[in-house]
């Protein structure tokens, strides 16, 4: 019998996959989008024993606002408020300029919910491993590099909220050496 729980995650993984669905990666192959949210959500729960369904399911929805039509209204209605609102945490302004955007990330990191930083840091995690194992094909060792240091300055302001999570960042960001060309 399929739990309350299971189903809310595969009702946000279904409209993830929908919002999304003529979204690729920047990596050489153009893997599709979808593949990104479902990869932060394994993260949470098989490496950092997260079983909180509004997490999983912000996880899942966390680009959502961000990167399709998608409004916080929309994401409330269908999901409820308490993971619309963790998701409008991780969610960046995209009226601002990238650099503004980017500094932001780090200047809010540590005043996020632990719902939200928990989302957060799996997104920096996945998104390291992704540009080690299939970088965006037009980017060069020092942007990886730059991104690297980035991601460490945000993951700065989220410390103290998983010991586990933080410490497989620190192992992946360890591996930004192997960036260089």
């Amino acid at each position: 019998m399929t739990t309350p729980a299971t189903t809310l995650l595969l009702r946000a993984i279904a409209f993830a996959a929908h919002k999304h669905r003529d979204q690729r990666r920047k990596d050489a192959g153009a893997s599709p989008y979808i593949n990104h949210p479902i990869a932060l959500a394994t993260v949470l729960a098989d490496e950092g024993g997260i079983s909180d369904i509004s997490v999983l399911c912000a996880a899942v929805l966390h680009d959502t606002v961000e990167d399709t039509d998608t409004s916080a209204a929309e994401l409330a209605a269908t999901f409820g408020p308490a993971i619309a609102a963790i998701v409008m945490e991780v969610t960046d302004d995209k009226s601002l300029e990238k650099a503004t955007r980017k500094q932001r990330q780090i200047d809010h990191a540590a005043h996020i919910s632990r719902e939200a930083k928990l989302v957060k840091l799996a997104d920096k995690i996945c998104n390291l491993r992704d540009i080690l194992a299939h970088p965006p094909a037009d980017w060069s060792a020092s942007r990886k590099a730059a991104y690297f240091a980035w991601a460490g300055a945000v993951v700065d302001g989220l410390r103290g909220v998983h010991p586990r999570l933080e410490a497989l960042f620190d192992a992946v960001q360890a591996r930004g050496p192997e960036l260089a060309d």
